[in-house]
């Protein structure tokens, strides 16, 4: 698996009845996405694959990122509509003037703690992690070095939260290098990092290759209700269509259910997003069903674990205050798509 191919391949929840709104009017609605290749995105995928979003004439392009952070640039310069990525750097971003709104989640608890087998050994039943990250500095001399991406974003923060505040790990004996989602699982196969916060597929991918890579933290023990990826659209394109983004927020939920219902049914359209080939059908049958995925439509759900994120990320340094929320989530769509006519 070159994971550099699969990302250069790709550009619970009610059901929602028929969409309400007609097909929208004046011809199709072309709305440019910047999305992880991840299968927290997946209701997404799900939707634009299943020619749901089409039917309402919404037609979507994707376009691949390595973080949140970095995609934020393009939806300041106008070049992606919406966002499907970290909820994180969104707070950020509206203070800075990019209006931009969450109006869904799609997953929560994504990334979580794997441990490369010089460092995964250490990790015995009974040993409290802060232990076993000691012992290996003691025993190696060195500290472990730990893989996520770049500070602010929703990994580089969940990952520190678990050192510091749950497994009350010494500074002395880890080392954040922070990297896009490609290096990190490279660098987890090559075994150049002891450690890294990974998210689905790469959590499947990265086991299948070795069975000693070690998946030691989940997501809501590294950070309590943790948000993951989101959905959120440009101030411009909600305000201009508006009947899009309810189709797509249905689109996503209905998705959704459709994924934990029959999830063998979402593995085509999720292969054909990631690039079919590139990800086996066999692992993302398997991602879907990992512990590190779990779907969830309601953007409702992660205000408050996105606030205590935020929170956090001012006590780390790498915000210099708590920005305000008004105005960046629109639950809106997501509650119409779920009243169910």
């Amino acid at each position: 698996m070159d994971r550099r191919r699969f990302l250069a391949a790709t550009g619970a929840v009610a059901l929602a009845g028929a969409f309400r709104s007609p097909a929208l009017a004046q011809g199709a609605v072309k709305a440019r996405v910047g999305v992880i290749p991840i299968i927290g995105a997946s209701p997404i995928f799900v939707a634009d694959k299943e020619g749901w979003l089409k039917e309402k004439g919404l037609e979507l392009a994707f376009t691949t990122f390595e973080s949140g952070p970095n995609m934020i640039q393009a939806v300041a310069s106008g070049t992606i509509d919406i966002y499907v990525a970290g909820v994180a750097p969104l707070a950020v971003a509206r203070s800075k003037g990019v209006d931009v709104r969450v109006v869904a989640a799609t997953a929560i608890a994504e990334n979580v703690f794997v441990a490369t087998p010089k460092l995964a050994k250490y990790f015995t039943p009974g040993t409290a992690s802060a232990a076993a990250f000691k012992a290996y500095r003691v025993a190696e001399g060195k500290p472990a070095r730990l893989a996520t991406q770049p500070a602010g974003s929703v990994p580089n923060t969940t990952l520190q939260y678990w050192l510091w505040e749950v497994a009350k790990a010494d500074k002395a004996d880890v080392e954040i290098v922070p990297m896009g989602i490609d290096a990190t699982q490279q660098a987890v196969l090559a075994g150049a990092v002891e450690g890294a916060s990974i998210r689905e597929p790469a959590v499947t991918i990265v086991q299948g290759r070795n069975p000693e890579i070690k998946l030691v933290a989940l997501g809501d023990e590294m950070f309590p209700g943790q948000p993951g990826t989101v959905v959120a659209v440009s101030g411009a394109f909600l305000t201009k269509n508006p009947e899009a983004v309810q189709a797509l927020v249905d689109g996503l939920v209905r998705a959704a259910d459709l994924i934990a219902k029959t999830p063998d049914k979402a593995v085509a359209p999720i292969e054909a997003a990631l690039g079919k080939g590139i990800v086996e059908s066999a692992t993302i049958r398997k991602a879907l069903s990992s512990p590190a995925t779990k779907f969830l439509i309601d953007p409702r759900a992660i205000i408050e674990p996105a606030r205590a994120m935020q929170a956090y990320q001012v006590k780390l340094g790498s915000l210099d205050k708590e920005l305000p929320f008004d105005g960046l989530f629109e639950s809106k769509f997501f509650e119409r798509a779920t009243k169910g006519g």
